[in-house]
């Protein structure tokens, strides 16, 4: 049967402008059923899965690493890859071999030699050679306008995680405009916007820089074209079936992570603009389930296999060697129906079929009036795999509308038409110790032994105990002074990037005027926000060294504990994120975008407690943070649900914008003894904590004993999956030390 590309497909709109949310309103199907229509893998998919099985735990048991040392990353630089082509259903590779991972330099090239040298590998000399001698990098170029103070936070560890030697991340191209417009038609439609730039004499900088951007767009969209005829799959036209849509969707994306190594590859929301074509090949009689099974579980094979090459520092800021490919999935839609399709459902299966993994980043738009199948079956996949995370669709489709997604793991943009640039963390805590020491660091020493110092305008605290007052009139200083600093830091880092290191082939997926926002972040909440507890509520006394810094201190008296519902410490959470919130809006930013702020650590709260000495609330120099805006480990002692109703106190609208990351696990018998019963509760404990306005959840259902086992016996869990901090991680991946860190965090047993 000959089709045509949109036969059957409803509107004008869409047709007339580049529009994939109009198309998909006009021609997607809610589904408000059960899980009982799905199907299991296909004979193709089960003979390449078990290929792909085969590769991943020896590159986890092994530490595998291998990298194309012979050229850079580029689209369309590489030859066609397959792994058994002849049962793969969906084609595409990031180099010509699965796994071999792509040399990035244009980040920075002191990266790509510590990679490559972790490794035992080397770059091709003349690549080498050639490259430092013609190619300025993005993070030369950054450090080149670092000022002195900036380089100073830096180092100390008040700004930490900084993209600014790695690519940043967190832009989701449409790659449904691939498969619905075709290469062709988003030429023409980039060449058109490039005629209409004008060069304005008013506004100079800005629109040479826009045409010359949009240039570089459509040659990036050549070579995607380029690239998929590689494979022999013509991407001029529109897809003509269900297959070619999720193929051409996943070439696009490809481009993407052919040509970046950002820090989050997201790959947007896909389910419902897939199952359009899915059941438009059903109803015609071309595709059956285990057909359109086969499609998205082959699709996921492909995400799951995406590698990037990093340093082992860069590793132990984001552990587990993650990708962050964040497929968002479900929520309502602004007419009152359910995003919910029945390719929704697909995309979990995935985990059943294949089963349990950190990639694709499951990411549910959980919302009171979805269906109450599909919460039940999210809660069974979440209870028997640990590996979704939760986000409030009711609080994000106000702001985003529809047609959001999640880029890494907390931040909501509209597809196509919003982006973000990436900024990393502010260090909360250490920002309390530099309130009390006057400005000065209390773990690091300049070369010759000398104090480092920031904030000059902040007075030390010489007093025996700590009083609440003047802590928090010196904090509030500390921050301000470290919020202009983490802004134009940003600003830097981003100018830079654009210059050296531009995502042309995201960018021209995405509209030529787009949208875009500041990314900031904070680690250390729930430590500064005890420690301010303690100041207020119990009596602190510094201990200090020789210098008058203070090292240690003791606690006469308790404290209220942020996570245990208790509005003395949660309010004051709230008040840290609120102010410093405000004070980073206050500052300019890298081509107008609109500043956010999200609480977030990845797995870096390792690394933060690294970089912070002991704090008033009790934690002591070295010991990690608490993942994003959880409670410290163990103070958490009113049960499961106080838990969640203190973080559900921090505001996300006009505060987090970018985010709030709480990670929850439960023991299984907290949640009942039974199957069904554990399934009701856990959709329970969601509808109640997000009807509250909270904004993410990451779930684990399991017992502390068997991530000790898996500690001990890593070879008896070579695919243990668990959520970690707005990402999911094979627990095997991590370091020692995060493992004993996530083994350290509340398991709550009772609600």
């Amino acid at each position: 049967m000959e089709v045509k590309a949109y036969d059957g497909f409803k509107g004008e709109l869409w047709k007339d402008e580049i529009n994939v949310r109009n198309f998909i309103q006009e021609n997607y199907t809610p589904y408000e059923g059960g899980d009982d229509f799905l199907a299991g893998k296909s004979e193709k998919t089960t003979k390449l899965f078990a290929v792909v099985e085969d590769l991943i735990n020896k590159e986890i048991r092994e530490s595998y690493r291998n990298a194309d040392t012979s050229r850079f990353s580029s689209i369309d630089g590489f030859d066609a890859g397959y792994i058994d082509k002849e049962n793969e259903v969906i084609v595409g590779l990031q180099t010509d071999e699965v796994l071999k991972r792509i040399v990035n330099p244009y980040g920075g090239y002191r990266m790509v030699e510590q990679s490559l040298e972790a490794y035992g590998q080397e770059m091709d000399p003349v690549q080498a050679k050639y490259f430092k001698e013609f190619r300025k990098t993005h993070n030369e170029g950054v450090f080149d306008a670092y000022t002195k103070d900036m380089r100073t936070a830096r180092h100390v560890g008040l700004l930490t995680g900084l993209p600014d030697a790695y690519g940043r991340g967190r832009i989701i191209g449409d790659y449904r405009r691939v498969a619905l417009y075709g290469i062709d038609r988003l030429v023409e439609e980039k060449k058109k916007d490039l005629d209409k730039i004008e060069i304005d004499e008013n506004n100079l900088e800005a629109t040479i820089r826009l045409r010359e951007e949009v240039s570089e767009q459509i040659r990036a969209l050549g070579k995607i074209k380029n690239m998929a005829a590689k494979y022999g799959i013509d991407i001029s036209k529109p897809a003509t079936n269900a297959r070619e849509a999720a193929q051409f969707l996943y070439l696009g994306y490809l481009a993407a992570v052919k040509e970046n190594n950002g820090a989050a590859m997201s790959i947007g929301r896909n389910a419902g603009f897939l199952d359009i074509y899915i059941k438009r090949d059903m109803d015609r009689g071309i595709l059956d389930e285990v057909g359109a099974q086969e499609i998205i579980d082959q699709l996921v094979i492909k995400l799951r296999l995406v590698r990037h090459l990093r340093t082992p520092d860069y590793d132990e800021v984001f552990g587990g060697d993650p990708t962050w490919v964040t497929e968002s999935i479900g929520g309502m839609g602004l007419d009152g129906r359910t995003l919910v399709t029945k390719t929704a459902f697909r995309y979990l299966n995935t985990l059943i079929n294949l089963g349990s993994a950190p990639e694709p980043n499951m990411t549910i738009l959980w919302a009171e009036k979805l269906p109450e199948g599909w919460k039940k079956f999210c809660s069974k996949v979440s209870i028997m795999t640990d590996s979704i995370q939760y986000e409030n669709d009711d609080l994000m489709r106000n702001m985003y509308g529809d047609d959001y997604a999640i880029a890494c793991c907390v931040s909501a943009m509209e597809v196509g038409k919003e982006m973000q640039f990436f900024g990393a963390r502010a260090n909360l805590a250490k920002s309390l110790l530099y309130a009390i020491n006057g400005g000065v660091d209390e773990k690091k020493k300049n070369k010759d032994g000398s104090i480092i110092r920031l904030f000059n305008d902040v007075e030390p605290i010489t007093t025996e105990y700590l009083d609440y007052d003047k802590v928090l009139a010196n904090y509030k200083k500390v921050l301000s002074e470290l919020a202009g600093l983490y802004v134009k830091t940003l600003d830097v880092i981003h100018f830079m990037h654009d210059k050296y290191a531009y995502e042309a082939g995201q960018m021209a997926l995405h509209d030529t005027y787009v949208k875009r926002n500041l990314a900031t972040g904070v680690a250390g909440l729930s430590i500064a926000a005890d420690s301010l507890s303690a100041i207020k509520y119990a009596k602190v006394k510094p201990v200090r060294d020789e210098n008058g810094i203070a090292i240690d201190f003791e606690t006469e008296g308790d404290f209220p504990k942020y996570g245990n519902d208790d509005d003395r410490v949660d309010q004051i959470a709230v008040d840290i994120l609120t102010y410093f919130s405000n004070e980073l809006k206050k500052h300019a930013t890298y081509k107008n975008a609109k500043l956010t702020l999200s609480a977030l650590t990845i797995t870096s709260n390792v690394m933060y407690g690294k970089k912070t000495g002991t704090t008033p609330d009790g934690r002591k120099a070295g010991e990690p943070f608490a993942p994003g805006a959880n409670p410290m480990h163990g103070r958490d002692e009113s049960g499961a649900l106080a838990s969640l109703n203190s973080v559900a106190k921090l505001p996300y609208e006009c505060v987090c914008e970018d985010g709030i990351s709480n990670t929850f696990s439960i023991v299984p018998d907290a949640l009942g003894k039974e199957d069904e019963v554990r399934i009701d509760n856990l959709v329970n404990i969601m509808d109640g904590y997000f009807g509250q306005d909270a904004f993410h959840l990451n779930v684990n259902v399991l017992q502390r004993e068997k991530l000790l086992d898996a500690y001990h016996n890593p070879d008896k869990y070579p695919n243990l999956t668990i959520r970690v901090s707005g990402y999911a991680v094979h627990f095997n991946r991590l370091t020692d030390e995060q493992k004993r860190e996530v083994l350290e965090r509340t398991f709550h047993n009772h609600q």
